[in-house]
């Protein structure tokens, strides 16, 4: 009687049009019946009462987190449930054929298997990766999309300009099934204005042409402004799609960002008073070199020059990236004391074998793991303590997720110490 009367209710108080009416009434399947009532559930949370159309979406629920998230997935495909847009899937529990080369529990392995057999039973593309737009047709300026995933939201919205909130686990799938999500957030033209300035300050040109100076800018400005959207002004540079990724995903980390502007570089932002939407800044942060060192040192937790491991890919790698580490590896091997492991989605593996980068990187003693995320899979060998990074995402949760002491550099500086079989990072770039 009760779950009668909240159907009713939500008939009447929110704006439903006459197929989320027979959604929500399981006119559709039970699939879509459950997807619409949690959808219908979550409208007040986002501040909404009506939805719009999507036209994609990514799920970041194809993450084996327990039992719970894998009986999800198995209901909804035993029901037949089908999305209704191209949907692509995020990273998995597991490497689903490399997973025995690592410290991950068969049992694990099994579930994870499964959970991904269930999303591709309801239509999803499996792209297994956090980073669909370095392979997949990419959302356009405007396009309506529900995206998971904290480093992919952040990048749809802000360097190709398309619109999503920051989709849960578990709520995206719904999405995806119905179509539908709340017509609120970062998918309305007046919720996407930047809040909070930050201006560059005697920042050295060579510094914004490093790849380590965008995981500490989006750490210093995640941590400063937590859901507020940044804009910054003085990236006196085009900046590399990498380094705007590298950016995004250290914001979404370190804070709760989903978009963010560059004056003159991101789409929304053709000049400043467009990037405000024509409002003053909530508030103005200078950055200084100052204020960089002091981030740029929190993302290392270990004075130590002990190395265990060298972790490279989150976001997953690119294309552009195995081209440099191809030719920053080139005739060299690492110290065999030092694993290094870059993690990347399959389809740009194998692009990158198909351009000779990864035949280098195998030479050097690199290895290459695809549809899964060192941070989300039990992987890790017990015996590394000490972890190398060139992503700022890594730095952060490494500490807490994997257990382990944490070192952030550039690439260079990664290979360098891999080479070496110890921590040996140049910082004179930042000490100019």
């Amino acid at each position: 009687m009760r779950q009668g009367e909240d159907l009713r209710k939500s008939d009447n108080l929110m704006k439903l049009n006459s197929r989320d009416l027979a959604d929500l009434h399981g006119e559709c399947g039970k699939a879509r019946q459950m997807a619409m009532r949690i959808l219908v559930r979550m409208l007040p949370v986002f501040g909404a009462d009506e939805f719009l159309d999507i036209t994609a979406a990514h799920i970041d629920s194809s993450l084996f987190q327990g039992d719970a998230t894998l009986e999800y997935a198995e209901r909804l495909s035993d029901w037949q449930a089908r999305v209704v847009v191209p949907t692509t899937l995020n990273v998995s529990g597991v490497d689903e054929h490399g997973w025995k080369r690592w410290a991950v529990p068969s049992d694990w392995a099994e579930k994870a298997r499964r959970q991904m057999v269930a999303y591709q039973s309801m239509g999803c593309k499996p792209t297994w990766t956090c980073a669909p737009y370095q392979e997949s047709e990419r959302p356009e300026l405007g396009q309506q999309v529900a995206w998971g995933e904290s480093s992919a939201v952040v990048f749809v919205n802000s360097v190709l300009g398309a619109r999503t909130a920051r989709y849960p686990d578990l709520l995206d799938i719904c999405a995806a099934i119905t179509g539908r999500v709340p017509a609120a957030g970062l998918h309305l033209e007046e919720n996407r204005k930047g809040q909070i300035l930050y201006r560059l300050k005697d920042v050295p040109l060579a510094l914004l042409h490093d790849d380590s100076f965008y995981g500490v800018l989006g750490h210093l400005i995640g941590s400063n402004a937590g859901t507020l959207i940044p804009v910054i002004e003085g990236l006196r540079i085009d900046p590399r799609e990498d380094h705007l990724k590298a950016l995004g995903a250290a914001m979404a980390s370190a804070g709760a960002v989903a978009m963010y502007h560059i004056v003159g570089v991101t789409p929304e932002a053709t000049d400043l008073k467009t990037a405000l939407g024509g409002c003053p800044p909530l508030q103005r942060v200078d950055i200084t070199m100052d204020m960089l060192c002091a981030v740029r040192k929190e993302l290392t937790t270990t004075d130590e020059k002990k190395l265990d491991m060298v972790v490279l890919g989150s976001p997953h790698f690119s294309l552009g990236e195995f081209e440099m580490l191809s030719n920053l590896v080139a005739g060299k091997s690492r110290n065999p004391r030092v694993q290094f492991l870059i993690t990347a989605s399959r389809a740009v593996r194998a692009l990158a074998e198909k351009a000779g980068y990864l035949a280098k990187v195998r030479e050097f003693g690199g290895t290459v793991t695809v549809d899964t995320c060192i941070l989300t899979s039990p992987m890790l060998p017990s015996s590394i303590d000490a972890l190398m990074t060139n992503s700022a995402k890594y730095a952060y949760y490494a500490p807490g997720l994997l257990g382990t002491h944490v070192v952030y550099g550039s690439l260079e500086d990664c290979v360098r110490s891999a080479i070496k079989g110890k921590i040996k990072i140049d910082s004179a770039i930042w000490e100019m």
